[in-house]
């Protein structure tokens, strides 16, 4: 099916981009979250017709993520669990509890922009962790995995 995207979409393209996709990719995510839209003539033109706007709303969503970059990267947080004696924990350190830590320093943050490639943490210790606030912006926080005393 040919779509047109509304916004960047990380590994298909950019605003405006005339894309060929698997039909329940579209009809399913893409078209129902607004991301993109059929690829007819009168789409096409509307498409047109709209163009500068939706360009200003990426423009201004690009720059509040970069405002919020400022704050974000760098951060560092602490978590506590409960761990054994050789450092293991006895539950996970999640995304969830990345973004309740984050949350709490007054840094809004959406558990889907957590980054985490190598799963939940399961050790104490001290790990990089990757924020993607958009597309083209991704900060870096330190997440430190301390036991529960």
């Amino acid at each position: 099916m040919e779509i047109i995207l509304l916004e960047q979409v990380v590994n298909l393209g950019r605003l405006g981009d005339l894309v060929t996709v698997k039909e329940g990719y579209a009809r399913n995510y893409l078209i129902p979250k607004g991301k993109a839209q059929r690829a007819t003539k009168e789409n096409l033109a509307e498409f047109e017709q709209k163009r500068a706007e939706l360009e200003a709303q990426q423009a201004q969503i690009l720059s509040d993520a970069q405002a919020k970059y400022e704050k974000v990267n760098g951060a560092s947080i602490q978590i506590s669990q409960k761990a054994g004696v050789d450092g293991r924990l006895f539950g996970s350190v999640t995304h969830y509890d990345i973004t309740d830590a984050l949350n709490a320093k007054g840094l809004e943050i959406n558990k889907n922009q957590i980054q985490m490639p190598t799963g939940p943490l399961k050790q104490i210790g001290e790990f990089t962790i990757s924020v993607s606030l958009h597309a083209d912006v991704v900060a870096t926080i330190t997440a430190t995995v301390t036991p529960e005393q």
